[in-house]
C-alpha cells in the first residue's frame, strides 16, 4: 500500500475510540490522529521508493516481498536492515511506530514454535497463517501489551479489580473471550488488528493472563480512549502537527476471539519468554528509531549553529557539545548494529538480537535523551524558547522590527532561522518535547527492566574465571577458552545448542 492507501484502509473499520472526551466518528478523517496516521504512512511510501528498496522491503519464505515493518528476521542481515530501516523512517517522522509490529511478529513467530515443541499445541502453524495474511495485506498492528497493572507489589491474580489485567474469562469450543485493560498501546486509534500478549513473566496461578491473539481493532466489546498525535493544529508544532504519536489505553469488555487468532493460552512459561523475547526486539527497534531522533537534533542543531553565526572549527565549546552529541546517538546505535551482527539463531529458523548488546543500547538512549536535548539546547541558544509566536511573523505591525532585529549571519534569512528555532523547541521544549523524552525512558521497559536483562545474561562467571586463572596459575598463563565477551563466540554470531554440544551458550 501506499500512504494514501493505508489510510484509506482505515474506513474498512468501525472502531469506538475517544479523543479529548469526544467519539470519533472516522479515524482516517480525524484532525487530532492526523500526524500519527502520517508518521504511519511514512513507512508504506517509503517502502515504493527504488532507492529505499534493500532497506525498506524483504523477500519472506513464500518468496513474497513485503514491507519490512511486518517481515520477521531470518538472518542477522534482516536485522541490521531492520535497524538501519527503523533509523530512516523515524528521520522522517520522529517515531514511526510501525516497526512495533515486527517486533511482536518475530517474538511470536519464536514463542508459538517453543509452545508447540514444549506442549504439543498448534500455535505456530496458526501464527504462520496469520502472518502470512499480515504480510499480504499489509497490514499495521497495535501491540496490545502492557496491562494496566494495578498494584504493582501483586500479581495478576491477586489484583482487588482483576480488570486491570487483560485475561481469559471464558474458554469455549470455538474460542475464547477476554477481559481487561491494556493500559499504553502505540498508535492504538489507527491500526487494523492489535496483537494481545502478557506484559510480565506468569506464576502457575496466573494462567488465565499467559494469552497472546490477535483482535481486530472493531472487535465487539473493545473501547479505545485515546490522547491526540503530536500537536495537531498548533501553529507553533513546526514538525509535531506533521507527525506524531496517540497512544491510547484499550479496554476489552467480554472480547470473542476464535480459535484461529489465537496463539497462547494460558501456556505461562511460554507467556514469559514471549515477554523477555519481545523486549530484545523491540529495545533493538528503539535504538535505530531514537537514533533518528537524534538525526533531527544533530541537523537542527548543525543549522542553528550557522545561523547564529558560529564556526565550530573556531568555536571548541560549539564542536565540542556536538561531538558529544554525536557520540551519544552512534553509541547507542552501535549497540544495535552489534546486537544485530552476534544474533542468536532460534530453532524457528528466526533470529534474536544479542539481549546483552540491545539491553545496552537502549539502557544508553533512555538515560542519554536529556542530555541530548540538552546539548540541542546548548547550541542553538536561548532564543529557542523566548522568539514570539509564529502569529508575530505576519503581524504589519511587528514583523519588520522583528525580522530586522532577530536575524544572525546576514547571509541567512531570519525566518529560516526562527523556523529551526520553533524546531528545535518542539523536539526538545514543548510538550511533544516532553513526551518524545519519556516514551525514550519507558518505552520498551523501564531501566530497572533492562539492566536486569543486562545482568541476567552478562557472563559475569567467565568474568571470574578470568581472575582465578590467573591467580591460581600468574599472570603468564594462557587465558581459559570459555572466556567471552556477549555475542563474540565466533564470526557468524551464535546458534542453538545441540545435542552433542559440549559446551555452555552456543556452538
Amino acid at each position: 500500500m501506499t500512504a494514501a492507501d493505508y489510510r484509506e484502509s482505515l474506513r474498512e473499520y468501525t472502531p469506538r475510540v475517544f479523543v479529548d472526551g469526544k467519539a470519533v466518528d472516522s479515524v482516517a478523517d480525524s484532525d487530532a490522529l492526523a500526524p500519527g496516521i502520517a508518521a504511519i504512512g511514512v513507512t508504506y511510501d517509503l517502502a515504493l521508493q527504488d532507492q529505499y528498496a534493500n532497506l525498506m522491503t524483504a523477500t519472506n519464505t513464500a518468496g513474497q516481498v513485503v514491507n519490512r515493518m511486518i517481515h520477521v528476521d531470518e538472518t542477522p542481515h534482516d536485522l541490521l536492515a531492520k535497524l538501519e530501516a527503523v533509523r530512516l523512517v523515524c528521520q522522517e517522522s520522529g517515531c514511526a511506530q510501525r516497526y512495533l509490529s515486527h517486533d511482536a511478529l518475530t517474538a511470536l513467530h519464536q514463542a508459538t514454535f517453543r509452545a508447540d515443541a514444549e506442549h504439543g499445541t498448534e500455535y505456530h502453524q496458526r501464527f504462520v497463517a496469520y502472518l502470512r495474511r499480515v504480510q499480504e495485506q499489509d497490514l499495521t498492528l497495535g501491540v496490545a501489551m502492557t496491562d494496566a497493572k494495578g498494584d504493582r507489589s501483586k500479581h495478576p491474580g491477586q489484583q482487588a479489580n482483576p480488570d486491570v489485567y487483560v485475561r481469559i474469562t471464558e474458554r469455549r469450543p470455538d474460542g475464547i473471550v477476554l477481559r481487561g485493560t491494556k493500559a499504553i498501546v502505540t498508535g492504538a486509534p489507527y491500526v487494523h488488528e492489535f496483537l494481545v500478549m502478557p506484559c510480565r513473566t506468569m506464576t502457575a496461578e496466573d494462567t488465565d493472563y499467559a494469552v497472546a491473539c490477535a483482535v481486530p481493532i472493531d472487535a465487539a466489546g473493545i473501547t479505545i480512549v485515546a490522547r491526540p498525535a503530536g500537536r495537531p493544529g498548533e501553529k507553533a508544532a513546526t514538525f509535531s502537527a506533521r507527525y506524531g504519536q496517540s497512544t491510547g489505553v484499550v479496554m476489552f469488555d467480554d472480547v470473542f476471539v476464535p480459535w484461529e487468532n489465537v496463539f497462547l493460552a494460558g501456556e505461562t512459561e511460554v507467556g514469559g519468554f514471549l515477554t523477555t523475547t519481545y523486549a530484545t526486539h523491540h529495545r533493538h527497534s528503539c535504538i535505530g528509531a531514537r537514533a533518528g531522533f537524534g538525526d533531527l537534533l544533530i541537523g537542527a542543531g548543525a543549522l542553528m549553529i550557522d545561523a547564529n553565526g558560529l564556526d565550530p572549527a573556531r568555536h571548541s565549546h560549539i564542536r565540542d557539545q556536538m561531538v558529544d552529541l554525536i557520540t551519544m546517538v552512534e553509541g547507542f546505535y552501535a549497540c544495535g548494529v552489534a546486537a544485530s551482527t552476534y544474533a542468536t539463531e532460534h530453532e524457528s529458523g528466526t533470529v534474536i538480537p544479542d539481549a546483552v548488546f540491545a539491553n545496552i543500547g537502549k539502557l544508553l538512549l533512555a538515560n542519554q535523551i536529556y542530555d541530548m536535548h540538552r546539548v540541542a539546547h546548548y547550541v542553538s541558544g536561548g532564543l529557542v524558547v523566548a522568539l514570539p509566536g509564529p502569529d508575530e511573523d505576519h503581524n504589519p505591525e511587528t514583523a519588520a522590527a522583528l525580522d530586522a532585529v532577530l536575524g544572525g549571519r546576514g547571509d541567512i534569512p531570519t525566518g529560516k532561522r526562527l523556523a529551526v528555532s520553533r524546531m528545535v523547541e518542539d523536539l526538545t521544549a514543548s510538550y511533544q518535547g516532553g513526551w518524545y523524552s519519556i516514551i525514550s525512558l519507558h518505552g520498551g521497559g523501564s531501566p530497572e527492566a533492562m539492566k536486569r536483562e543486562i545482568w541476567r545474561n552478562y557472563p559475569i562467571p567467565e568474568k571470574t574465571q578470568l581472575v582465578e586463572n590467573l591467580l591460581n596459575r600468574g599472570v603468564s598463563g594462557q587465558r581459559p577458552v570459555t572466556a567471552r565477551q556477549p555475542g563474540k563466540c565466533c564470526a557468524t554470531g551464535c546458534q542453538p545448542l545441540t545435542s552433542s554440544t559440549t559446551e555452555q551458550g552456543c556452538r
